[in-house]
């Protein structure tokens, strides 16, 4: 089949490779421009290189909506689209225009995290598996109908960073696999079921700010979240913005105001959590590492010499 892909960032130069690779023909790119987005600026392999580098067409769009972008794709002929880490809406007139639609590649098990980041956001949440998903794009975001979809648990150590790693590598066989089930016509179209459906933005510096009314084992998973190279979880101490490199939860419980600095507690000290920590039947959260803003690293008994104050919110 000849093919027309969408993509940007290591998701997209993921599928390319995988595109390149198969039996099908890439007869068009089309990318974003690199942007200086914190998010956009980690996992940021060029998907325009990529398509240089084998002499595939290539145009730069931030977004779909010119003359010139529709009519190039119509002069290429595509069978199929196929789109990942595509960061705008793209319109019927695209979408629907290959006689075999557009496959979309999300890194989430759809229905659920649709939208941005969805690896961060599961890890959040404590889910127990993430995957990609394989589904026909149509009006609404995300939510076209299912062709295929690969998952890998999710362990109590994970940290975003293993897990995208993870699920990268399953881009490459979930495109192939669908390609071919397209190409054959086998392919076999589930709709989703829009009430399990969630929907999460992009996230930003704000998302990295640590409530410490948030339990003990939320704020863990946050850190873990938030691993290198994401901008770390972070908070304040007398003023000065710490961020919180490596955690866990405390083995005994704590009461008292969250944010309190309590207690050491074997390689870390506790860190009241929880908005009912009042009642001392919540565990608080460990910290073992802080950065400070100009990238050095402390072991929280060495950062935090004696106990008692807060750590806050805001300076």
């Amino acid at each position: 089949m000849r093919v027309v892909m969408f993509g940007y960032q290591t998701w997209g130069h993921r599928t390319l490779q995988a595109l390149l690779e198969s039996d099908h023909e890439v007869v068009l790119v089309v990318t974003h421009p690199r942007s200086e987005h914190v998010y956009e600026k980690i996992w940021d392999d060029s998907v325009a290189e990529l398509a240089e580098k084998h002499g595939v067409p290539v145009l730069l769009r931030n977004r779909p909506d010119d003359a010139e972008l529709l009519e190039t794709i119509k002069a290429a002929a595509p069978d199929v689209i196929v789109a990942n880490n595509w960061r705008t809406w793209l319109p019927p007139e695209i979408f629907d225009l290959p006689p075999h639609g557009t496959l979309n590649v999300h890194d989430s098990l759809l229905p659920a995290y649709a939208g941005f980041s969805p690896i961060i956001w599961a890890l959040v949440n404590g889910e127990e598996r993430v995957g990609v998903t394989a589904h026909r794009m149509d009006g609404e975001l995300d939510a076209g109908d299912i062709l295929l979809q690969r998952s890998v648990p999710v362990g109590p150590d994970d940290t975003a960073t293993d897990l995208f790693h993870r699920t990268c590598d399953l881009i490459a066989p979930l495109v192939r696999e669908s390609l071919d089930l397209i190409a054959s016509g086998r392919a076999e179209w589930t709709p989703q079921d829009r009430s399990r459906a969630s929907f999460f933005h992009k996230r930003s510096v704000e998302d990295s700010r640590i409530d410490w009314n948030w339990p003990a084992e939320d704020l863990e998973r946050l850190v873990r979240a938030q691993s290198d190279p994401y901008p770390n979880a972070f908070t304040y101490h007398r003023g000065e913005r710490i961020r919180i490199v490596s955690a866990a939860v405390s083995q005994a419980r704590y009461g008292g105001t969250p944010g309190r600095i309590f207690i050491r507690e074997g390689d870390g000290v506790v860190i009241v959590a929880g908005a009912d920590a009042r009642g001392g039947h919540r565990k608080g959260l460990l910290v073992r590492t802080v950065r400070t803003d100009d990238g050095t690293e402390y072991a929280a008994g060495d950062w935090f010499r004696t106990m008692g104050g807060y750590l806050t919110t805001r300076p």
